[in-house]
């Protein structure tokens, strides 16, 4: 399986109208799309996730501008599309950070309501409601986890994903260029704890100040890192073995040896 990762920078001056429009005419120009499986964007890619004094005039039902973009690249370009996050307006009034996938005939296969908010130095947690739910679908040949950014540093979610049948997890994030470290750490350890192959799809740029980190990533379940991208807006791709998961957690049983909870002594 191909996967193609495209870093974005979310700038102030730029509204979303326009923001769509040019990344459209990103993938228009793309040729290696045409042999692409999946494609992955950042997190809040559309509204600018530090962007917080406009969350409430991005938002939008699921079913809104950036889904129908989705849904119309997946089928131009008879693709997986993972549209990273947008800021949903709930039917009940409460706002979300929320992802969906797309498959190539534009049906939404998977979406996820981000659980774990972040609250340093981000009004992220103030303003917006926690999801509740695991987000799994089928993706290519893959059952597929959906994580967002801070869940990284939560290990108990990505159990509960492998849990759920998956093999494959695609994270879409604002990481700050700050903790890049962090986001090398958590995505490699991710990969290997969970015997999955984990696809990480980081923002680019400056928004309210704050330096996005970049360097999109796909670690393999072995630990081994497939593509590593730079700090610049852009394609990376990948080829993936789709059934390296399985192998690898048949030839090293660790998922299988879990013992919880622990008897007592």
């Amino acid at each position: 399986m191909q996967i193609a990762l495209l870093q974005l920078a979310s700038p102030d001056e730029e509204s979303v109208e326009d923001r769509i429009a040019r990344v459209t005419g990103l993938l228009d120009v793309e040729h290696d799309l045409h042999d692409t499986d999946l494609l992955v964007l950042p997190e809040m890619w559309t509204a600018g996730y530090f962007s917080f004094e406009e969350y409430a005039s991005r938002a939008e039902p699921l079913e809104g501008p950036t889904l129908a973009t989705a849904r119309a690249w997946a089928r131009d370009f008879d693709l997986f599309v993972h549209l990273g996050s947008f800021v949903e307006a709930g039917a009940d009034g409460r706002l979300h950070n929320t992802s969906a996938v797309v498959a190539p005939d534009g049906a939404v296969v998977a979406t996820y309501r981000k659980v774990h908010l972040f609250g340093y130095g981000s009004r992220e947690s103030e303003l917006l409601t926690a999801g509740d739910q695991l987000g799994v679908g089928h993706v290519a040949e893959s059952t597929t986890g959906i994580i967002t950014c801070y869940d990284l540093r939560f290990p108990e979610l990505f159990r509960g994903l492998v849990d759920e049948g998956a093999e494959q997890l695609i994270v879409c994030a604002a990481w700050p260029a700050a903790r890049l470290e962090h986001w090398r750490l958590f995505t490699s350890v991710r990969a290997v704890e969970q015997q999955a192959t984990l696809i990480a799809c980081n923002a680019v740029g400056e928004q309210n100040g704050v330096a996005l980190g970049g360097h999109s990533r796909v670690v393999a379940p072995t630990g081994e890192v497939l593509v590593e991208a730079g700090a610049q807006e852009g394609f990376t791709y990948a080829d993936v073995d789709s059934a390296l998961p399985r192998k690898t957690r048949a030839e090293f049983s660790a998922l299988a040896d879990r013992r919880w909870p622990v008897p007592a002594s």
